[in-house]
């Protein structure tokens, strides 16, 4: 997301820093899991896209279907 490869910056809304990817961890239907995502390295707020967030979503309900 670096100006350098022809994208535009993700820049977070609370204080205007450019998100950088960053590993974060996440609870789902009891699950927890880490992930790199885009975040802000001055207030840790996370941007995900919509199909990060639903392909590991069905990463967890299908592990617990296999139990």
């Amino acid at each position: 997301m670096g100006e350098g490869n022809g994208e535009t910056a993700m820049i977070c809304e609370m204080d205007g820093a450019e998100m950088i990817p960053m590993e974060a961890g996440f609870s789902y239907l009891g699950r927890d899991f880490r992930h790199t995502v885009l975040r802000c390295p001055v207030c840790g707020q996370v941007y995900i896209p919509e199909d990060t967030a639903a392909g590991r979503m069905r990463e967890v309900e299908k592990s617990l279907e296999d139990k």
